[in-house]
């Protein structure tokens, strides 16, 4: 006699082994479409980043290589105003070479403020290290030591950067004076 729990469950229905292997199949197919699709869009996206970065490496060598050419546009008339004075020079009157020379400073400070390069002019300012070069301390009562003197040279700085500092005279207290010595 057979014990009923010894008896195997019934066996699923197994279905038709052709059917399963087109199914997978086609599960297969499809997912080699999608891995197609996304190595396709991988690929088109490095490519783009690729062009960006050249055109980016293009950008910025253009910008380095043509960056003054705004302000040598501008230094052009300076350039002619000078050459027109020059030319003018061994016949002309003081005071018209004179009247020249002013223009041509009218024309260089306005390419000057238009590429954003400021004059520095600390006349009777207070020393700054960061601007100015001193070139030589003088004692003075007049002045409060640490104030500048006299302006050497100019100084420059474009868009809040030093080109070049001021070369300035710095006031200093002056010696105090030596006591009379005590007659013997």
């Amino acid at each position: 006699m057979t014990n009923p729990s010894d008896q195997e469950a019934p066996i699923e229905a197994v279905t038709d082994p052709a059917s399963e292997v087109d199914r997978l199949c086609a599960e297969l197919a499809e997912a080699q479409d999608k891995a197609k699709e996304h190595l396709d869009g991988y690929l088109r996206a490095v490519a783009e980043m690729e062009n960006v970065r050249k055109r980016a490496q293009r950008d910025v060598e253009s910008a380095s290589r043509y960056a003054i050419e705004r302000f040598a546009g501008e230094l052009l008339d300076v350039r002619d105003s000078l050459e027109l004075g020059i030319a003018a020079g061994p016949g002309a009157d003081p005071a018209r070479l004179l009247e020249g020379m002013e223009a041509t400073l009218r024309l260089i400070n306005k390419a000057f403020e238009k590429s954003g390069i400021t004059v520095l002019d600390p006349l009777g300012q207070p020393f700054n290290p960061e601007f100015h070069e001193a070139m030589v301390t003088q004692p003075t009562a007049d002045q409060p030591a640490g104030t500048v003197l006299a302006v050497i040279q100019k100084g420059y700085v474009l868009n809040g950067r030093l080109l070049r500092p001021a070369r300035v005279v710095i006031a200093r207290a002056p010696e105090p004076a030596a006591p009379p010595e005590a007659a013997s």
